[in-house]
């Protein structure tokens, strides 16, 4: 009885000490030693790395994803402007945006200078109504023709952009420093006698362009050819087809508009991020690219960690994310597996070319219910984050204030979670990439550039994404603090050092300050995101 007394005592003290020693461990691999001073440079990103897009829908007028709240109220007319058969209920008709307004302009602003990509899939079959006269009304339409809706669209077609709506795009992105990326129609209406694309669109469309004094930074072929069929191309489009009709744009551009580049191929959902998806039929990058042959100036690829709970409605297999999983290391680096796969093909086919990711979000399809709240940021940011270390120059998401995952709310123009940290991304990090280590064990992500207009500094990105507990990093240099919390992660609202962040009475953004962190012990609150601002590092490669 003694004896299995003792062997019990030992039984209960092993794994005591275990514990003891595991928590130890954990406690040590918790604090990480940064020294900004002589952090190595990684490379460079574009200054224009943290980018945005705007629906071609969304200029035009149509349906798109509607807010969850609004699903079931959603009109069953969809004819036009659904693809892939897509049910109705998951659109909501919305009217042209309105470019020209001052709170739009002034939060776009904020996050200059970037690139603005209009195109989508939408755009892969919506005809420019190249003259100041009234487009034809749509039949039963209303018969107020200051804005496209109820255009009815030439046959090949399914909406129509007017001149009024593409210089309002024009005019935009001068006013807010965001150089403008687009992609052009593919549908039967621009296609000759034997199927072939033809610039009858596009030409016109920079013909306007220029005349209007805007240019056209790059471009796209069109929106997405790995599903190509369900994006307005002919039936049965396959590579060889997309390789005869790229090298014809290829040929335009050139004459043209030289100084435009050619973005491509634009593929997304082939790293196994979106799963089998029914009745999507997959046109391979790969394929592509060797029915194309040369004339990319960059490589571009769309990624979506997962669909949202829009389409995993709509087919088995396709691959959703919960907010119990929004902050595990899966989903976060989820990104990096598909960047893998597209750079790999870019090292194939276009060696040397820069990589861009023109489309990005939470998920496909318009976002999750939670995609505005602060859950996802965590997400954006790490995105962001791992992209630059990769060697991505330009990362687009989508979209700028349209839908779920928005970085603006569309009813009230009020910014998200996701659009504040953009601003103190923005005002930070700077092009050169540094490396802060590898350190995204237990929920610890860490990264570095340049500070942002401060010769010699270093901004550091430390993302705790832990609910559960704290992290801690320790710097030799004082530093400026900006940290992002909220009381609730699943909250459209947020914090930074503690004070809620909001638009002043008067519509501008509030004084975005940092507090004064000294030099030692940094400590990560759970669940946080802690930009640490350096003037004073005196890095060499940062001068």
């Amino acid at each position: 009885m003694k004896n299995q007394i003792r062997l019990s005592a030992c039984l209960v003290v092993v794994p005591t000490l275990f514990t003891a020693a595991l928590s130890a461990l954990q406690a040590r691999a918790q604090q990480v030693t940064l020294a900004p001073k002589t952090m190595p440079t990684l490379g460079s990103v574009d200054e224009r790395y943290q980018s945005y897009n705007i629906e071609m829908l969304e200029v035009t007028g149509g349906r798109f994803w509607a807010p969850y709240k609004a699903e079931t109220n959603a009109p069953t007319d969809t004819a036009q402007t659904t693809p892939g058969g897509i049910p109705a209920n998951l659109y909501r008709y919305r009217s042209p945006i309105d470019l020209s307004n001052p709170k739009l302009r002034k939060l776009a602003a904020a996050l200059a200078p970037a690139y603005m990509r209009v195109s989508g899939t939408w755009a892969n079959s919506t005809y420019f109504q190249d003259s100041d006269d009234p487009a034809p009304a749509k039949p039963g339409s209303p018969t107020d023709m200051s804005s496209s809706v109820g255009l009815k669209p030439p046959a090949g077609f399914n909406g129509v952009l007017t001149r009024a709506q593409w210089r309002s795009v024009i005019d935009f992105s001068h006013a807010v420093d965001a150089k403008l990326v687009t992609s052009f129609a593919i549908s039967p209406g621009v296609r000759d006698a034997n199927g072939v694309w033809t610039p009858i669109e596009a030409q016109k469309l920079l013909n306007y362009t220029r005349s209007i004094g805007g240019s056209i930074a790059a471009a796209e072929m069109f929106n997405e050819p790995t599903f190509a069929s369900m994006g307005g191309a002919p039936k049965g489009y396959d590579a060889a087809a997309y390789g005869r009709d790229f090298r014809a744009f290829h040929a335009f551009i050139q004459k043209a508009d030289p100084e435009m580049k050619i973005l491509g191929p634009g593929g997304v959902g082939e790293a196994g991020s979106l799963g089998p998806i029914t009745g999507m039929n997959l046109v391979k990058s790969e394929d592509i690219l060797s029915a194309e042959g040369p004339g990319l100036d960059i490589f571009s690829y769309h990624f979506y960690g997962g669909v949202s709970q829009r389409c995993t409605r709509m087919g088995a297999g396709a691959m959703g994310i919960t907010p119990e999983a929004a902050l595990s290391e899966d989903w976060l680096m989820r990104t990096n597996r598909d960047e893998e796969f597209y750079a790999s093909l870019r090292d194939r086919f276009a060696p040397g070319k820069p990589l861009w990711l023109t489309e990005t979000g939470e998920t496909a399809c318009g976002g999750d219910p939670w995609a505005s709240d602060f859950i996802d940021t965590f997400r954006y940011l790490n995105q962001l984050g791992t992209l630059a270390k990769r060697g991505v120059q330009v990362v687009m998401h989508n979209t700028l204030n349209a839908s779920d995952y928005a970085l603006i709310d569309e009813s009230t123009l009020n910014p998200r979670p996701n659009y504040w940290a953009a601003v103190l991304w923005q005002r930070l990090m700077g092009t050169t990439v540094l490396n802060a280590g590898e350190s995204h064990t237990l929920g610890l992500y860490l990264y570095a550039h340049c500070l942002r207009d401060k010769p010699g500094g270093v901004a550091i990105l430390a993302i705790n994404a832990d609910k559960s507990g704290a992290r801690e990093v320790e710097l030799p240099t004082k530093s400026m603090r900006y940290s992002l919390t909220s009381s609730d992660l699943m909250s459209p609202t947020v914090q930074l050092n503690g004070v809620e962040l909001g638009l002043t009475l008067d519509g501008d953004l509030p004084a975005i300050n940092g507090v004064t962190q000294p030099a030692g012990r940094v400590s990560l609150t759970p669940a946080s995101i802690t930009f640490l601002a350096v003037p004073g590092a005196h890095n060499a490669a940062c001068r």
